[in-house]
């Protein structure tokens, strides 16, 4: 009596992952970096890279719109923060003006 070979299942095939697009990462570490080391620069860096990247993904079909996304949303944050840093410092400078040119201004 002969002996029969094992039946193994049929084997799945796996989809190779798609490369990451560089400008998605190079947005999501400008992102980062914002915060750290390059304050505005790396949060103009993050908007622009991370719509370009969203732009090449949909074109191409990389991977990486997470890291776009990410970059994006840091890169936004950090440009808000920027702007009302900006308005209370206005508002700061204004009323202190005006404190003093009120007090010079007393008879």
């Amino acid at each position: 009596m002969q002996q029969q070979p094992p039946v193994y299942p049929p084997q799945q095939a796996y989809a190779a992952d798609q490369p990451t697009n560089t400008l998605a990462i190079v947005s999501l570490v400008a992102g980062i970096g914002s915060y750290v080391i390059l304050p505005v620069i790396g949060a103009i860096i993050a908007v622009i890279t991370g719509h370009m990247a969203r732009g090449q993904i949909r074109r191409t079909g990389e991977g990486g719109s997470g890291f776009a996304l990410a970059g994006l949303i840091l890169g936004y944050i950090h440009l808000v923060l920027f702007l009302i840093a900006v308005a209370v410092i206005i508002l700061v400078v204004v009323g202190a003006g005006v404190a003093i040119f009120s007090q010079n201004q007393a008879p």
